[in-house]
């Protein structure tokens, strides 16, 4: 229903509504916002799609989750398992994070959640057309799905 072109810079939070959207494509959208200086809040992202095999999904983040320090696994990297962490990891990697202070500064004014919090529940939600999923539901695994078999407890 609105393109990132549209939107304009706002001190009001922009809201997301996840349900049906390409994770790739949503957080590229969203990131691009955030790198213009909005505060954005993205929700429902247990209902986050995925493109591609399940299982593929699946095997990919079991072996992301092996990586761990040598020395002690306690010392990290610590891996999200909920959808509102990975949700907000992946829109962090497509942020200059690690090279500009401005994409530090864009990662905190994101939030993520899982379902529709009730202070966020006046605001109007927002899609983006080019990140919603074409084909039948079926045909992709949700954010909720993946985290609750990598280890997700609700």
């Amino acid at each position: 229903m609105a393109d990132q072109e549209t939107v304009v810079r706002t001190d009001r939070p922009i809201v997301v509504d996840g349900s049906n959207h390409i994770a790739g494509r949503l957080s590229s959208q969203v990131a691009k916002l955030l790198i213009k200086g909005n505060r954005v809040s993205v929700v429902n992202c247990e209902k986050i799609m995925m493109s591609g095999t399940r299982g593929n999904h699946i095997k990919e983040y079991r072996e992301f989750l092996e990586i761990n320090s040598v020395i002690n696994p306690k010392h990290g990297p610590v891996h999200p398992r909920r959808p509102d962490t990975i949700i907000a990891k992946m829109i962090r990697g497509m942020l200059p994070y690690d090279s500009k202070p401005s994409g530090k500064s864009s990662h905190q004014r994101l939030r993520t959640y899982i379902g529709s919090p009730k202070e966020l529940k006046s605001f109007e939600k927002i899609q983006f057309e080019k990140a919603k999923i074409k084909r039948s539901p079926s045909n992709y695994t949700t954010m909720g799905e993946l985290g609750r078999i990598v280890g997700w407890t609700e």
